[in-house]
């Protein structure tokens, strides 16, 4: 949620922004603008009547001093007042849930580093590594084709159980995924210093509003119908934001790494027609989340240092990838800067994003109401970062993509031989 001190200093601050993401929001921003002055001006309103009820208090009281009633006159005048100071009140708490409803909606403040664009197409190439990118003598197959005839991948009986966009994975595919994510966990935890979390697949309402997913992106999200309503997760993100909503930390305890392995649920809603093969786009998948707290003086380093965290895994499994930074118009609803890691997919010929990582700034914390108690005593709103680290699917699909061999069999990367215990499928 931004600042209201900043819309009510420094409107154009966000207008400017919401300009940069597209202009899609303005008019949720103008009405913000609209509503916040009706309840200033109203605010203003009920200060001066209570300003008009100590001058009549102080009247009564001298009546009551000098032991005479006051008279009517006056007292219908103090009746009238605090009328209307409870029904200016009242109007100001129903204005005040309009203008908070509307904070919500409104995204987040783009970074001035952020390059301006429309669209994905304005996206900034950063780096490529692809020292490992191979020059297949052979046509390369699609994923889904490898784990078919390998029979590590039955897309068929997913169907059968669940519908379009599942997977099942067996055997030697299931192993595979298993130590995919014994991998990226091991890494991040034992070499990078996050601690790992196992949070709750299974979220409130208000904890989804904390991190940005509601209210506005309600259709791509799995409701439980269920007393209290709860929803699935669609990142490991959102609980672990969540960890320290309404408390306040100590500065002297930042940074804070946390990740986790879970699975994920999105209803891909407008992706219609989008990959509607193989393992990109499903409704169920796992990821590895990484999840940071940081003072705002440190965050964009920290931003810098959860991509490199990300790519890691990427180069010790040899992948070929490169990093691309997201334009405004391209960029999350509660990111302020974003970099995208995309894996080179040899079937398609082209990069296919595995990772976002985004420094969401205080607009998360403020949702969640996170402080953080500075050492001279002052409080402030932490940064908080969040990064696939990195989604398992995908990666099980640049493995088998990046490591098929001639013969139809696939090799193991030597970094997840010892978690698979096989170094071919």
């Amino acid at each position: 949620m931004i600042d209201i001190k900043i819309l009510r200093t420094s409107p154009d601050v966000i207008k400017n922004s919401i300009v940069r993401r597209g202009g899609r929001y303005l008019e949720t921003f103008e009405k913000l603008v609209a509503k916040d002055t009706e309840w200033r001006n109203i605010l203003k309103d009920v200060e001066s009547l209570r300003s008009k009820r100590n001058e009549i208090a102080k009247d009564i009281a001298q009546y009551k001093i000098k032991k005479t009633e006051p008279p009517d006159e006056l007292k219908n005048l103090s009746l009238s007042n605090k009328k209307q100071i409870a029904d200016k009140e009242d109007l100001l708490k129903k204005i005040e849930i309009e203008v908070n409803s509307l904070l919500l909606s409104i995204p987040n403040i783009v970074d001035d580093s952020v390059p301006f664009g429309k669209s994905d197409e304005d996206n900034k190439v950063v780096y490529e590594v692809v020292e490992n990118r191979r020059n297949f003598d052979f046509k390369p197959l699609a994923h889904w084709e490898i784990g078919e005839r390998l029979d590590i991948l039955d897309f068929n009986t997913a169907s059968k159980l669940s519908g379009s966009r599942f997977s099942m994975l067996k055997g030697k595919g299931a192993r595979l995924e298993r130590a995919l994510i014994e991998f990226m966990l091991d890494l991040h935890t034992l070499q990078n210093g996050y601690t790992e979390i196992l949070p709750p697949f299974l979220v409130n309402r208000e904890t989804m509003t904390g991190t940005g997913q509601l209210p506005k992106f309600e259709e791509d999200l799995y409701k439980v119908y269920s007393d209290p309503e709860l929803f699935l997760i669609p990142t490991a993100e959102v609980p672990l934001t969540n960890i320290y909503s309404g408390s306040v930390l100590r500065e002297e305890d930042l940074p804070k790494q946390f990740a986790a392995a879970t699975a994920c649920f999105r209803q891909e809603a407008g992706s219609y027609g989008k990959d509607t093969k193989g393992l990109i786009r499903n409704h169920q998948f796992n990821k590895i989340e990484l999840v940071w707290f940081t003072t705002p003086d440190s965050s964009m380093d920290a931003l810098e240092k959860l991509r490199l965290h990300a790519e890691m895994v990427l180069k010790t499994l040899k992948l070929p990838y490169r990093v691309v930074e997201l334009s405004s118009g391209d960029l999350g609803f509660s990111s302020s800067k974003t970099y995208d890691i995309e894996v080179w997919m040899p079937s398609q010929n082209m990069f296919r994003e595995i990772s976002s990582c985004s420094n969401c700034k205080d607009f998360q914390s403020r949702r969640m109401n996170t402080k953080f108690k500075r050492a001279d005593g002052k409080t402030d709103y932490p940064h908080t970062l969040n990064g696939s680290g990195l989604a398992v699917g995908r990666t099980f699909a640049a493995v088998i993509e990046n490591y098929q061999n001639p013969d139809g069999s696939v090799s193991i990367p030597d970094a997840l031989i010892k978690y698979t215990r096989f170094d071919k499928i």
